[in-house]
């Protein structure tokens, strides 16, 4: 069993503003992309610059920072790989995360990056994470379709020292450890090379062959089925279990995902993490948060049994939407960036990592930038004072509750 205080909590970084906000919300160490070589090519990603940047503000926090490096590549790749490689070397990145064994030979070749084996690899057994690290790997990721029993034995069988990671929270891939050709096929675009546009998501009907005009009705959706929509991964009440399996790292999916969906599920799983290091149970309303973001119906994946499809609709929900992001506060005035609509009289909550976690604010007074009284707050991004006895702190996030929510 892993000390539940040194299990590492991993958040995913799309750019620098969803980094700066894990951290922020308790993170240990993010992940992220380049512009090349990852496998979340619609994320906005970083630049080189970026990337150096990212890692400075990162290491200073005292935080992990692991890049992606997981297409599995072709010949053509590899011209551009090697001085990327460097580029991230001299960033001082603290690992890469691979599945092709060609790009994990040119990392332990030509660097002295520490590499992390991706799931994208469907690592399965004790034997395959040996090989691994034998060739250099520090961690494996493990295939998502292993049973927390199977994890355990799998821990109990190795017989080198390497961590295991595995995801806790998100999204879930209905194919074998993401190895999809569904994109390819519809698009031409390859998932494999970071392009999946997430065909298992679309809404479908099924036609009978030799009666091609009469629609065959699988279940009561009038808009379809969605018999390929896997349900989201949540394992918020279960992380004493993965611990006891072995795990070292407790990642988070979601590098496509907003800035408010990382604060709120970091926020949730740092509290739970605390909560049980302190040998306390972790209450309701932690367990309650990740509904009060973009979310499908939850499942426990594959660790106690097969999880399920979510045949309702492929259509996220969310209880509760961002309306503020805090960039100071002073003498009873916080100064906020305006992401949804809201006006005076609403009821705002805090998301913090602090004390001010869930406390709510009866939003009586706003001036815009100048000082003038406003009363409806809807220029996208425009930043205004919100008038508070509570103390805020730049980085918290203001929401409101959904009508009918």
């Amino acid at each position: 069993m892993k000390d539940i205080k040194k299990i590492e909590l991993l958040a995913p970084a799309g750019n620098m503003e969803k980094l700066k906000t894990a951290l922020y919300f308790g993170a240990d160490a993010a992940y992220m992309g380049g512009h090349n070589f990852s496998l979340r090519q619609y994320s906005q990603n970083f630049s080189y610059d970026e990337i150096f940047e990212a890692a400075r503000y990162t290491h200073n926090l005292g935080k992990k920072l692991y890049v992606t490096v997981n297409i599995f590549a072709r010949d053509n790749d590899f011209a551009q790989l090697e001085e990327y490689l460097n580029i991230l070397q001299e960033a001082k990145i603290d690992a890469v995360i691979v599945s092709d064994l060609g790009v994990l030979d040119i990392v332990l070749k030509n660097t002295s990056l520490d590499v992390h084996i991706s799931t994208q690899a469907n690592t399965t057994n004790a034997r395959a994470i040996d090989f691994y690290a034998n060739l250099g790997a520090k961690r494996v990721i493990l295939a998502r379709e292993l049973t927390l029993k199977e994890i355990q034995n799998i821990n109990k069988n190795l017989t080198k020292d390497i961590e295991l990671e595995a995801f806790v929270h998100g999204a879930m891939c209905v194919s074998y450890s993401g190895r999809c050709l569904l994109s390819n096929f519809f698009t031409g675009r390859d998932s494999n090379r970071g392009e999946c546009v997430q065909s298992c998501r679309w809404d479908y009907m099924l036609y009978q062959k030799t009666k091609p005009d009469k629609q065959l009705v699988i279940n009561q959706d009038a808009k379809g089925t969605y018999i390929l929509n896997s349900k989201d991964l949540n394992m918020l009440n279960h992380l004493d279990k993965l611990a006891q399996a072995g795990i070292s790292s407790f990642k988070i999916e979601g590098r496509m995902k907003t800035a408010y969906y990382v604060a709120t599920i970091v926020n949730a799983y740092r509290r739970a993490l605390d909560y049980l290091a302190n040998n306390q149970k972790i209450p309701e309303y932690i367990l309650q948060e990740p509904y009060k973001t973009s979310h499908r119906e939850f499942t426990t994946g594959f660790y106690f049994d097969k999880p399920e499809e979510c045949y309702s609709s492929s259509r996220t929900i969310q209880t509760y939407d961002f309306v503020a992001i805090v960039k100071e506060y002073d003498n009873g005035k916080a100064l906020v960036e305006q992401r949804n609509r809201f006006e005076i009289g609403d009821e705002l909550e805090i998301l913090s990592p602090g004390d001010t976690f869930l406390k709510t604010i009866n939003v009586q007074k706003m001036q815009n930038i100048n000082g003038k009284p406003i009363m409806i707050a809807d220029q996208v991004q425009q930043e205004l004072y919100i008038h508070t006895d509570l103390k805020l702190n730049s980085g918290d996030i203001l929401r409101k509750k959904q009508k009918n929510s």
